[in-house]
């Protein structure tokens, strides 16, 4: 598979699931390939509740680890409970996509809805994939691939001091990113200053 076969992998993620892949998820991980390989590897997507962004999210970042599978992925939201989620979604689509049974790891010690780790080449120390609530500990990681998937919500931001603590914690980020790495913030504003502005 090249980059312009993610839609492929999500028509097929979907098919497992008995669902038709909306055009307006086409769209949107047509949106989310892009931001890996035009500079400045940032990108925005906001999307309205309920749209299925998460969904769409989970698969990209499965077809990300088969396309390379040395990523270190770091998903990031409000609380970890939220991170979790993701994780648990991207294990999912790992163990039920019939493009990733190869990936699979004999012996799944890091296989859980925190952290995972696929079959990769060896010497790597971060998992697969990682997560955190936005104001958890990450000290020492380092991430080819930041997801910050809904780090906006009330108890986050909902005063102006509040908004202020989120864009401080948020500029760590780039210490954590890797040099060559991409950070993709998806969600839906909650407030009139909302962060995404700026």
């Amino acid at each position: 598979m090249k980059y312009t076969d993610a839609i492929k992998f999500l028509d097929e993620w979907n098919a497992i699931i008995g669902y038709k892949t909306p055009a307006h998820h086409k769209k949107i991980l047509d949106f989310l390939v892009q931001s890996l390989t035009e500079t400045p590897k940032r990108a925005l997507l906001l999307a309205f509740r309920h749209s299925g962004k998460s969904s769409v999210v989970g698969a990209f970042a499965a077809w990300v680890l088969f396309m390379r599978p040395e990523t270190r992925i770091l998903i990031l939201s409000a609380e970890s409970s939220l991170s979790s989620r993701m994780v648990s979604h991207i294990k999912h689509i790992l163990e039920n996509h019939p493009a990733c049974k190869e990936m699979l790891p004999d012996v799944k010690k890091e296989w859980g809805s925190h952290k995972l780790t696929i079959k990769r080449p060896i010497g790597i120390r971060e998992p697969s994939v990682i997560c955190q609530g936005v104001y958890g500990n990450i000290t020492g990681m380092r991430s080819d691939l930041i997801i910050c998937d809904d780090i906006e919500v009330p108890n986050t931001s909902n005063t102006k001091q509040k908004r202020e603590k989120l864009r401080t914690r948020l500029r760590e980020l780039d210490f954590v990113l890797s040099p060559t790495g991409a950070m993709i913030y998806i969600g839906t504003p909650h407030t009139k200053d909302t962060i995404y502005k700026n």
